[in-house]
Protein backbone atom coordinates (compact mmCIF):
# COMPACT_ATOMS: atom_id res chain seq x y z
CA UNK A 1 0.00 0.00 0.00
CA UNK A 2 1.18 3.49 -0.87
CA UNK A 3 -0.70 6.22 0.95
CA UNK A 4 -0.43 8.82 -1.79
CA UNK A 5 -2.37 11.96 -2.61
CA UNK A 6 -4.74 10.09 -4.91
CA UNK A 7 -5.80 7.79 -2.07
CA UNK A 8 -6.24 10.74 0.29
CA UNK A 9 -8.36 12.44 -2.36
CA UNK A 10 -10.70 9.44 -2.32
CA UNK A 11 -11.11 9.73 1.43
CA UNK A 12 -11.68 13.49 1.14
CA UNK A 13 -14.34 13.01 -1.52
CA UNK A 14 -16.13 10.42 0.62
CA UNK A 15 -16.09 12.50 3.81
CA UNK A 16 -16.68 16.00 2.51
CA UNK A 17 -14.81 19.27 3.14
CA UNK A 18 -14.75 18.91 6.95
CA UNK A 19 -14.00 15.21 6.98
CA UNK A 20 -10.25 15.18 6.38
CA UNK A 21 -7.30 17.33 7.30
CA UNK A 22 -3.65 17.13 6.30
CA UNK A 23 -2.70 20.24 8.25
CA UNK A 24 0.42 19.44 10.26
CA UNK A 25 -0.48 21.75 13.16
CA UNK A 26 -3.93 20.18 13.51
CA UNK A 27 -2.51 16.66 13.37
CA UNK A 28 0.42 17.19 15.77
CA UNK A 29 -1.53 17.01 19.09
CA UNK A 30 -3.01 13.67 18.04
CA UNK A 31 0.31 11.96 17.41
CA UNK A 32 1.52 11.64 21.01
CA UNK A 33 -0.14 9.77 23.85
CA UNK A 34 -1.21 11.45 27.11
CA UNK A 35 1.88 10.28 28.98
CA UNK A 36 4.24 11.38 26.24
CA UNK A 37 5.75 7.91 25.85
CA UNK A 38 4.66 7.14 22.30
CA UNK A 39 4.74 9.37 19.23
CA UNK A 40 3.60 8.29 15.80
CA UNK A 41 3.08 9.82 12.40
CA UNK A 42 0.04 10.28 10.17
CA UNK A 43 -0.46 12.01 6.84
CA UNK A 44 -4.07 12.86 7.60
CA UNK A 45 -6.84 12.72 10.16
CA UNK A 46 -10.26 11.44 9.08
CA UNK A 47 -13.20 13.07 10.87
CA UNK A 48 -16.47 11.27 10.15
CA UNK A 49 -19.73 12.95 11.09
CA UNK A 50 -22.10 9.98 10.68
CA UNK A 51 -22.36 6.22 10.63
CA UNK A 52 -22.39 6.37 6.83
CA UNK A 53 -19.12 8.31 6.90
CA UNK A 54 -17.46 5.65 9.03
CA UNK A 55 -18.69 2.93 6.70
CA UNK A 56 -17.31 4.81 3.71
CA UNK A 57 -13.86 5.38 5.21
CA UNK A 58 -13.56 1.77 6.43
CA UNK A 59 -14.46 0.45 2.97
CA UNK A 60 -11.85 2.71 1.40
CA UNK A 61 -9.30 1.61 3.99
CA UNK A 62 -9.99 -2.03 3.14
CA UNK A 63 -9.78 -1.30 -0.58
CA UNK A 64 -6.38 0.38 -0.29
CA UNK A 65 -5.11 -1.63 2.72
CA UNK A 66 -4.76 1.54 4.81
CA UNK A 67 -4.49 0.97 8.59
CA UNK A 68 -6.87 3.00 10.76
CA UNK A 69 -6.29 4.22 14.32
CA UNK A 70 -9.56 5.23 16.04
CA UNK A 71 -9.19 8.06 18.52
CA UNK A 72 -11.55 9.76 20.96
CA UNK A 73 -10.13 12.08 23.60
CA UNK A 74 -6.56 10.79 23.14
CA UNK A 75 -6.35 10.05 26.86
CA UNK A 76 -5.05 6.48 26.51
CA UNK A 77 -2.60 5.57 29.26
CA UNK A 78 -1.06 2.70 27.27
CA UNK A 79 -0.47 4.19 23.83
CA UNK A 80 -3.68 2.63 22.56
CA UNK A 81 -4.71 5.52 20.30
CA UNK A 82 -1.31 6.52 18.92
CA UNK A 83 -0.55 5.82 15.25
CA UNK A 84 2.56 3.84 14.27
CA UNK A 85 5.72 5.87 13.65
CA UNK A 86 6.06 4.87 9.99
CA UNK A 87 3.15 7.08 8.88
CA UNK A 88 1.32 4.17 7.28
CA UNK A 89 -1.94 4.69 9.20
CA UNK A 90 -4.63 7.33 9.24
CA UNK A 91 -6.13 8.60 12.48
CA UNK A 92 -9.92 8.38 12.71
CA UNK A 93 -11.05 11.10 15.10
CA UNK A 94 -14.58 10.44 16.34
CA UNK A 95 -15.06 13.90 17.86
CA UNK A 96 -17.59 15.04 15.20
CA UNK A 97 -19.91 12.15 16.08
CA UNK A 98 -20.95 13.77 19.34
CA UNK A 99 -24.74 13.56 19.35
CA UNK A 100 -26.85 12.21 22.17
CA UNK A 101 -29.45 10.50 20.04
CA UNK A 102 -32.01 9.70 22.72
CA UNK A 103 -32.60 9.66 26.47
CA UNK A 104 -35.36 7.36 27.70
CA UNK A 105 -36.33 8.35 31.24
CA UNK A 106 -38.66 5.40 31.81
CA UNK A 107 -36.18 2.81 30.55
CA UNK A 108 -33.26 4.71 32.11
CA UNK A 109 -31.12 4.52 29.00
CA UNK A 110 -29.22 6.90 26.76
CA UNK A 111 -27.95 6.39 23.24
CA UNK A 112 -24.74 8.39 22.84
CA UNK A 113 -22.43 8.61 19.87
CA UNK A 114 -18.76 7.73 20.18
CA UNK A 115 -17.52 11.33 20.32
CA UNK A 116 -19.68 12.41 23.26
CA UNK A 117 -17.42 13.63 26.07
CA UNK A 118 -18.12 11.98 29.42
CA UNK A 119 -18.64 15.25 31.29
CA UNK A 120 -21.20 16.37 28.69
CA UNK A 121 -22.98 13.03 29.05
CA UNK A 122 -23.19 13.63 32.80
CA UNK A 123 -24.70 17.07 32.23
CA UNK A 124 -27.22 15.86 29.65
CA UNK A 125 -28.50 13.00 31.77
CA UNK A 126 -28.64 15.15 34.92
CA UNK A 127 -31.11 17.44 33.13
CA UNK A 128 -33.47 14.44 33.05
CA UNK A 129 -32.98 13.55 36.71
CA UNK A 130 -30.70 10.64 35.81
CA UNK A 131 -26.98 9.95 35.72
CA UNK A 132 -24.47 7.78 33.97
CA UNK A 133 -22.67 6.20 36.94
CA UNK A 134 -19.12 6.17 35.67
CA UNK A 135 -16.61 8.93 36.25
CA UNK A 136 -12.86 9.36 36.09
CA UNK A 137 -10.22 12.05 36.16
CA UNK A 138 -10.27 12.52 32.37
CA UNK A 139 -14.03 13.08 32.23
CA UNK A 140 -13.49 16.44 30.50
CA UNK A 141 -11.86 14.80 27.48
CA UNK A 142 -12.59 11.05 27.52
CA UNK A 143 -15.26 10.01 25.03
CA UNK A 144 -17.94 7.33 24.98
CA UNK A 145 -16.19 5.46 22.17
CA UNK A 146 -12.95 5.33 24.11
CA UNK A 147 -14.72 4.27 27.31
CA UNK A 148 -16.43 1.42 25.51
CA UNK A 149 -13.32 0.36 23.62
CA UNK A 150 -11.20 0.13 26.78
CA UNK A 151 -13.88 -1.20 29.15
CA UNK A 152 -13.19 1.81 31.34
CA UNK A 153 -13.74 1.66 35.09
CA UNK A 154 -13.24 4.78 37.18
CA UNK A 155 -14.22 5.47 40.75
CA UNK A 156 -17.77 4.07 40.93
CA UNK A 157 -17.08 0.48 39.92
CA UNK A 158 -17.60 -0.63 43.52
CA UNK A 159 -21.34 -0.10 43.17
CA UNK A 160 -22.08 0.05 39.43
CA UNK A 161 -19.37 -1.95 37.67
CA UNK A 162 -17.20 -1.22 34.64
CA UNK A 163 -18.42 -0.35 31.14
CA UNK A 164 -19.23 -4.02 30.54
CA UNK A 165 -22.01 -3.64 33.11
CA UNK A 166 -23.15 -0.24 31.87
CA UNK A 167 -23.21 -0.83 28.10
CA UNK A 168 -26.53 -2.28 26.97
CA UNK A 169 -25.85 -2.20 23.25
CA UNK A 170 -23.21 -1.20 20.70
CA UNK A 171 -23.26 0.15 17.17
CA UNK A 172 -20.00 -0.37 15.31
CA UNK A 173 -18.52 -0.58 11.84
CA UNK A 174 -16.62 -3.80 11.29
CA UNK A 175 -13.43 -4.14 9.22
CA UNK A 176 -15.30 -4.95 6.00
CA UNK A 177 -17.51 -1.87 6.31
CA UNK A 178 -20.58 -3.74 7.55
CA UNK A 179 -22.51 -2.42 10.55
CA UNK A 180 -23.16 -4.22 13.79
CA UNK A 181 -26.50 -2.63 14.77
CA UNK A 182 -26.72 -3.61 18.41
CA UNK A 183 -28.33 -0.59 20.06
CA UNK A 184 -31.68 -2.20 20.87
CA UNK A 185 -30.57 -3.24 24.38
CA UNK A 186 -32.35 -6.59 24.44
CA UNK A 187 -32.57 -8.21 27.84
CA UNK A 188 -32.64 -11.67 26.25
CA UNK A 189 -30.72 -12.64 23.13
CA UNK A 190 -29.29 -16.10 22.48
CA UNK A 191 -28.09 -15.77 18.88
CA UNK A 192 -24.62 -17.01 19.74
CA UNK A 193 -21.53 -14.94 20.53
CA UNK A 194 -22.25 -11.60 22.17
CA UNK A 195 -20.83 -9.13 19.65
CA UNK A 196 -21.47 -6.17 21.95
CA UNK A 197 -19.29 -7.65 24.65
CA UNK A 198 -16.67 -8.63 22.09
CA UNK A 199 -16.35 -5.01 21.00
CA UNK A 200 -16.20 -3.69 24.57
CA UNK A 201 -12.54 -3.64 25.57
CA UNK A 202 -11.35 -4.52 22.05
CA UNK A 203 -9.48 -1.19 21.74
CA UNK A 204 -10.66 -0.63 18.17
CA UNK A 205 -8.85 -3.73 16.88
CA UNK A 206 -11.94 -5.42 15.38
CA UNK A 207 -14.17 -2.46 14.59
CA UNK A 208 -14.90 1.20 15.20
CA UNK A 209 -17.54 1.90 17.84
CA UNK A 210 -19.88 4.63 16.59
CA UNK A 211 -22.53 4.70 19.35
CA UNK A 212 -23.64 2.88 22.48
CA UNK A 213 -26.78 2.40 24.52
CA UNK A 214 -25.86 3.02 28.14
CA UNK A 215 -27.54 2.24 31.43
CA UNK A 216 -28.57 5.17 33.61
CA UNK A 217 -29.52 5.31 37.28
CA UNK A 218 -31.56 7.86 39.26
CA UNK A 219 -29.78 10.85 40.73
CA UNK A 220 -29.16 10.10 44.41
CA UNK A 221 -31.52 11.74 46.85
CA UNK A 222 -28.48 12.72 48.87
CA UNK A 223 -24.77 12.09 48.35
CA UNK A 224 -22.13 12.63 51.00
CA UNK A 225 -18.37 12.71 50.46
CA UNK A 226 -16.05 11.79 53.28
CA UNK A 227 -12.28 11.87 53.81
CA UNK A 228 -10.56 9.77 56.47
CA UNK A 229 -7.06 9.24 57.75
CA UNK A 230 -6.10 5.60 58.34
CA UNK A 231 -2.99 3.81 59.56
CA UNK A 232 -2.55 1.32 56.74
CA UNK A 233 -4.16 -0.28 53.67
CA UNK A 234 -5.22 -3.13 55.95
CA UNK A 235 -7.03 -0.61 58.19
CA UNK A 236 -8.70 0.86 55.11
CA UNK A 237 -9.99 -2.54 53.98
CA UNK A 238 -11.28 -3.26 57.48
CA UNK A 239 -13.08 0.11 57.40
CA UNK A 240 -14.63 -0.70 54.03
CA UNK A 241 -15.94 -4.05 55.23
CA UNK A 242 -17.25 -2.45 58.44
CA UNK A 243 -19.07 0.26 56.48
CA UNK A 244 -20.52 -2.23 53.99
CA UNK A 245 -22.17 -4.17 56.80
CA UNK A 246 -23.85 -0.99 58.05
CA UNK A 247 -24.65 0.90 54.85
CA UNK A 248 -26.92 -1.33 52.73
CA UNK A 249 -24.85 -0.87 49.51
CA UNK A 250 -24.72 2.91 49.95
CA UNK A 251 -20.98 3.21 49.30
CA UNK A 252 -20.36 4.24 45.71
CA UNK A 253 -16.63 4.97 45.81
CA UNK A 254 -13.81 4.02 48.15
CA UNK A 255 -10.36 5.35 47.20
CA UNK A 256 -7.10 4.64 49.03
CA UNK A 257 -4.13 7.02 48.77
CA UNK A 258 -0.76 7.18 50.57
CA UNK A 259 0.20 10.39 52.32
CA UNK A 260 3.13 11.10 50.00
CA UNK A 261 0.76 11.13 47.01
CA UNK A 262 -1.46 13.70 48.73
CA UNK A 263 1.61 15.75 49.61
CA UNK A 264 2.64 15.69 45.94
CA UNK A 265 -0.81 16.96 44.91
CA UNK A 266 -0.77 19.77 47.47
CA UNK A 267 2.61 20.85 46.16
CA UNK A 268 1.41 20.55 42.55
CA UNK A 269 -1.82 22.53 43.10
CA UNK A 270 -1.10 25.80 44.93
CA UNK A 271 -3.82 26.94 47.31
CA UNK A 272 -5.15 23.48 48.06
CA UNK A 273 -5.25 21.80 51.45
CA UNK A 274 -5.86 18.34 52.83
CA UNK A 275 -9.42 17.89 54.21
CA UNK A 276 -8.06 16.53 57.51
CA UNK A 277 -5.50 18.19 59.75
CA UNK A 278 -2.08 16.78 60.52
CA UNK A 279 -0.26 13.96 58.76
CA UNK A 280 -1.81 10.56 58.24
CA UNK A 281 0.01 7.60 56.72
CA UNK A 282 -2.89 6.78 54.39
CA UNK A 283 -6.07 8.52 53.26
CA UNK A 284 -9.49 7.27 52.22
CA UNK A 285 -11.96 9.18 50.05
CA UNK A 286 -15.49 7.82 49.81
CA UNK A 287 -18.91 8.68 48.41
CA UNK A 288 -22.00 7.58 50.31
CA UNK A 289 -25.51 7.72 48.81
CA UNK A 290 -28.82 7.55 50.63
CA UNK A 291 -31.93 9.47 51.67
CA UNK A 292 -30.04 11.15 54.51
CA UNK A 293 -26.48 10.53 53.44
CA UNK A 294 -24.81 13.40 55.29
CA UNK A 295 -26.23 12.42 58.68
CA UNK A 296 -25.68 8.71 58.11
CA UNK A 297 -22.08 9.06 57.04
CA UNK A 298 -21.37 11.51 59.84
CA UNK A 299 -22.68 9.03 62.39
CA UNK A 300 -20.75 6.12 60.90
CA UNK A 301 -17.45 7.99 60.73
CA UNK A 302 -17.98 9.35 64.22
CA UNK A 303 -18.32 5.80 65.50
CA UNK A 304 -15.32 4.66 63.48
CA UNK A 305 -13.23 7.49 64.93
CA UNK A 306 -14.32 6.65 68.45
CA UNK A 307 -13.48 2.98 67.89
CA UNK A 308 -10.03 3.83 66.54
CA UNK A 309 -10.79 2.51 63.07
CA UNK A 310 -9.71 5.85 61.57
CA UNK A 311 -7.36 8.58 62.74
CA UNK A 312 -9.44 11.58 61.61
CA UNK A 313 -12.36 12.39 59.31
CA UNK A 314 -14.01 15.22 57.43
CA UNK A 315 -17.27 15.36 55.48
CA UNK A 316 -17.82 17.76 52.59
CA UNK A 317 -20.47 20.29 53.55
CA UNK A 318 -21.55 21.11 49.98
CA UNK A 319 -21.05 20.16 46.33
CA UNK A 320 -18.12 22.53 45.87
CA UNK A 321 -16.29 21.02 48.81
CA UNK A 322 -16.99 17.51 47.54
CA UNK A 323 -15.52 18.50 44.18
CA UNK A 324 -12.47 19.89 45.97
CA UNK A 325 -11.98 16.55 47.75
CA UNK A 326 -12.19 14.69 44.45
CA UNK A 327 -9.89 17.13 42.72
CA UNK A 328 -7.12 16.02 45.07
CA UNK A 329 -7.70 12.38 44.15
CA UNK A 330 -8.02 13.07 40.42
CA UNK A 331 -4.79 15.07 40.39
CA UNK A 332 -2.53 12.34 41.76
CA UNK A 333 -1.43 11.08 38.36
CA UNK A 334 -0.47 14.55 37.11
CA UNK A 335 1.23 15.43 40.40
CA UNK A 336 3.31 12.27 40.43
CA UNK A 337 4.24 12.75 36.79
CA UNK A 338 5.60 16.17 37.77
CA UNK A 339 7.90 14.50 40.33
CA UNK A 340 9.88 12.80 37.60
CA UNK A 341 9.90 9.79 35.28
CA UNK A 342 8.13 6.69 36.47
CA UNK A 343 6.56 3.54 35.12
CA UNK A 344 2.86 3.30 35.92
CA UNK A 345 0.99 0.06 36.32
CA UNK A 346 -2.80 -0.23 36.14
CA UNK A 347 -3.38 -3.61 37.76
CA UNK A 348 -6.00 -5.49 39.73
CA UNK A 349 -5.87 -8.17 42.39
CA UNK A 350 -8.59 -9.70 44.56
CA UNK A 351 -9.88 -7.00 46.90
CA UNK A 352 -8.86 -8.78 50.09
CA UNK A 353 -5.33 -9.25 48.71
CA UNK A 354 -4.87 -5.61 47.73
CA UNK A 355 -3.51 -4.17 51.03
CA UNK A 356 -0.76 -6.77 51.43
CA UNK A 357 0.03 -6.63 47.72
CA UNK A 358 0.57 -2.86 47.80
CA UNK A 359 2.92 -2.98 50.79
CA UNK A 360 4.81 -6.17 49.96
CA UNK A 361 5.30 -5.46 46.26
CA UNK A 362 6.56 -1.92 46.88
CA UNK A 363 9.10 -3.26 49.37
CA UNK A 364 10.20 -6.09 47.08
CA UNK A 365 10.70 -3.82 44.06
CA UNK A 366 12.71 -1.29 46.07
CA UNK A 367 15.00 -4.06 47.37
CA UNK A 368 15.47 -5.60 43.92
CA UNK A 369 16.12 -2.27 42.18
CA UNK A 370 17.96 0.08 44.57
CA UNK A 371 17.20 3.75 44.09
CA UNK A 372 13.64 3.37 42.78
CA UNK A 373 10.59 4.44 44.77
CA UNK A 374 7.54 2.22 44.51
CA UNK A 375 4.04 2.93 45.78
CA UNK A 376 0.40 2.44 44.92
CA UNK A 377 -3.00 4.07 45.27
CA UNK A 378 -6.36 3.30 43.79
CA UNK A 379 -9.84 1.87 43.98
CA UNK A 380 -9.71 -0.36 47.05
CA UNK A 381 -13.37 -1.32 46.65
CA UNK A 382 -12.69 -3.18 43.40
CA UNK A 383 -9.04 -4.20 43.84
CA UNK A 384 -7.65 -1.82 41.21
CA UNK A 385 -4.15 -0.56 42.10
CA UNK A 386 -2.33 2.22 40.27
CA UNK A 387 1.20 1.14 41.09
CA UNK A 388 4.11 3.45 40.25
CA UNK A 389 7.82 2.72 40.11
CA UNK A 390 9.71 6.01 40.06
CA UNK A 391 13.14 6.07 38.44
CA UNK A 392 16.29 6.81 40.47
CA UNK A 393 17.86 10.23 40.02
CA UNK A 394 19.60 10.33 36.65
CA UNK A 395 20.24 12.65 33.70
CA UNK A 396 17.22 13.10 31.45
CA UNK A 397 19.06 11.49 28.58
CA UNK A 398 19.37 8.21 30.49
CA UNK A 399 15.66 7.79 31.27
CA UNK A 400 14.75 6.07 27.99
CA UNK A 401 17.48 3.51 28.51
CA UNK A 402 16.37 2.95 32.10
CA UNK A 403 12.80 2.29 30.92
CA UNK A 404 14.04 -0.35 28.50
CA UNK A 405 16.39 -1.95 31.01
CA UNK A 406 15.87 -1.89 34.78
CA UNK A 407 12.49 -0.17 34.48
CA UNK A 408 11.14 -2.89 32.21
CA UNK A 409 12.52 -5.61 34.45
CA UNK A 410 10.89 -3.95 37.48
CA UNK A 411 7.58 -3.83 35.60
CA UNK A 412 7.80 -7.52 34.79
CA UNK A 413 8.44 -8.19 38.45
CA UNK A 414 5.28 -6.27 39.36
CA UNK A 415 3.26 -8.12 36.73
CA UNK A 416 4.58 -11.51 37.82
CA UNK A 417 3.46 -10.77 41.36
CA UNK A 418 0.06 -9.69 40.03
CA UNK A 419 -0.36 -12.98 38.18
CA UNK A 420 0.76 -14.94 41.25
CA UNK A 421 -1.96 -13.15 43.25
CA UNK A 422 -4.59 -14.18 40.71
CA UNK A 423 -4.92 -10.68 39.28
CA UNK A 424 -4.79 -8.87 35.94
CA UNK A 425 -2.00 -6.78 34.42
CA UNK A 426 -4.64 -4.37 33.08
CA UNK A 427 -7.53 -3.30 35.26
CA UNK A 428 -9.10 -0.40 33.36
CA UNK A 429 -6.65 1.26 30.94
CA UNK A 430 -6.33 -1.57 28.42
CA UNK A 431 -3.28 -3.19 26.85
CA UNK A 432 -2.55 -0.78 23.99
CA UNK A 433 1.03 -1.13 22.82
CA UNK A 434 2.60 -0.64 26.25
CA UNK A 435 1.56 -4.00 27.71
CA UNK A 436 1.59 -6.23 24.63
CA UNK A 437 4.86 -7.97 25.50
CA UNK A 438 3.85 -8.49 29.12
CA UNK A 439 0.53 -9.97 27.98
CA UNK A 440 2.41 -12.31 25.63
CA UNK A 441 4.73 -13.46 28.39
CA UNK A 442 2.27 -13.82 31.25
CA UNK A 443 -1.04 -14.88 29.70
CA UNK A 444 -2.14 -18.48 29.40
CA UNK A 445 -1.96 -19.99 25.90
CA UNK A 446 -5.75 -20.20 25.59
CA UNK A 447 -6.17 -16.43 26.01
CA UNK A 448 -3.45 -15.63 23.48
CA UNK A 449 -4.80 -18.12 20.95
CA UNK A 450 -8.30 -16.69 21.29
CA UNK A 451 -7.18 -13.06 20.96
CA UNK A 452 -5.18 -13.81 17.83
CA UNK A 453 -7.90 -15.98 16.29
CA UNK A 454 -10.59 -13.33 16.77
CA UNK A 455 -8.37 -10.60 15.36
CA UNK A 456 -7.44 -12.68 12.32
CA UNK A 457 -11.00 -13.79 11.64
CA UNK A 458 -12.63 -10.36 11.88
CA UNK A 459 -9.77 -8.23 10.56
CA UNK A 460 -7.90 -10.40 8.05
CA UNK A 461 -6.30 -7.36 6.40
CA UNK A 462 -4.97 -6.13 9.74
CA UNK A 463 -6.20 -2.56 9.20
CA UNK A 464 -7.88 -1.97 12.57
CA UNK A 465 -5.60 -0.24 15.09
CA UNK A 466 -2.53 -2.33 14.25
CA UNK A 467 -0.03 -3.09 16.97
CA UNK A 468 -2.51 -2.68 19.82
CA UNK A 469 -3.89 -5.22 22.33
CA UNK A 470 -3.13 -8.43 20.42
CA UNK A 471 0.44 -9.67 21.08
CA UNK A 472 2.64 -10.06 18.01
CA UNK A 473 4.82 -13.08 17.36
CA UNK A 474 7.83 -10.80 17.85
CA UNK A 475 6.86 -9.76 21.38
CA UNK A 476 9.48 -11.04 23.82
CA UNK A 477 10.63 -10.31 27.33
CA UNK A 478 13.46 -8.09 26.11
CA UNK A 479 12.25 -4.67 24.91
Amino acid sequence: MTLNSAVLDEFAAALGPKGLTTDAEAIAPLLTDWRGLYTGAAKAVLMPASLADVQALVRLAAKHRVPLVPQGGNTSMVGGATPPPDGSALIVSMRRMAAIRAIDRSARTVIAEAGVILEMLHEATAAHGLRFPLTLGAKGSATVGGLVSTNAGGTQVLRFGTMRKLVLGVEAVLPDGSVHAGLSALKKDTRGYDLDQLLIGAEGTIGIVTAATLRLVPQPVDLATGWCGVESPQSALALLRWLELRSDAAIESFELMPDHSIAAVLNHLPGTRCPVDGRHRWHVLLDYAGPDAQAELSALLGTALGDGRITDAAIASNVAQSQAFWRLRDSISAAERALGPAIQHDISVPVDAMPDFMIDTAAAVEVAYPGVEASGYGHLGDGNVHFHVRAPAMPDGDVAQWRKGAGYAASMMVYQRVVAAGGSISAEHGIGQMKRAALAQLSDPARLMTLRAIKTALDPLGIMNPGKLVPLASDTVAQ
